[in-house]
């Protein structure tokens, strides 16, 4: 059972938009700046799992919210939710093939030359949690995307990436490897922040329904920001 847009309309979120919501699947646009969910069980934050739960526990008080994937806190943009425990395992267990398309942009640094490109890296993890790549397959695990060059500003691109793996921080890590790492990336070797947050955004997500099999696909439109670095 779909739930109706007004229903959708009367909830109050902060940094979170419902663009669906069924028995098995709650999908929203999430905010730059809000956790997926809580990392330090010390300090209780706002996070997107804590008002997902909070939201569908005042009309059921034994509902529960199951993380499918992730998005790092800076990064704005479709989020996938399940509400039950058999949905999260059917989604997360077959990810790679439920999953059609994902697809984000990134406004990154410089004037990329390449009007679309695929890159292959293997990212490794080190003991401060930062991703790297490297050449060495025993370091670290394999990471394929795409890109393409959606517009050339005069110090910045804005590229459409497309995921082929989902790895750690993996879009920001290989653009940067690439010599174009995206605005606002400090970590990742980011020297500009014209528009003052993190220039990631995932865009769209594409999947099969974990119950009905039926093709859904989700779109969260490019913050304005994103193209006011571009003339």
């Amino acid at each position: 059972m779909s739930i109706s847009k007004e229903q959708i309309k009367e909830t109050q979120l902060k940094g979170l938009t419902i663009l669906h919501e069924d028995d098995d699947c709650l999908v929203v646009n999430k905010a730059s700046g809000l956790l997926t969910i809580q990392t330090n069980k010390q300090v209780k934050e706002l996070t997107a799992h804590r008002q997902l739960s909070e939201y569908l526990q005042k009309k059921d008080p034994r509902a529960r919210i199951f993380i499918v994937h992730r998005l790092d806190r800076d990064t704005s943009g479709v989020l996938v939710f399940a509400k039950n425990e058999r949905s999260k395992l059917v989604l997360q267990s077959n990810w790679k093939e439920r999953v059609k398309e994902r697809r984000y942009v990134a406004l990154v640094e410089g004037v990329v030359k390449k009007d679309q490109a695929h890159l292959e890296d293997y990212l490794g993890e080190s003991k401060t949690h930062r991703m790297f790549t490297t050449n060495n397959k025993t370091e670290g695990i394999y990471a394929s995307l795409h890109y393409q060059v959606k517009h050339r500003g005069k110090k910045t691109s804005l590229l459409h990436v497309h995921l082929d793996t989902g790895r750690k921080n993996q879009i920001r890590v290989q653009l940067s490897a690439a010599g174009h790492p995206i605005v606002g990336d400090k970590k990742y070797g980011a020297k500009t922040n014209p528009i003052k947050r993190l220039g990631l955004h995932a865009e769209t997500i594409t999947f099969k329904h974990p119950t009905t099999q039926e093709t859904l696909s989700f779109h969260a439109p490019v913050p304005k920001s994103f193209l006011s670095p571009q003339s």
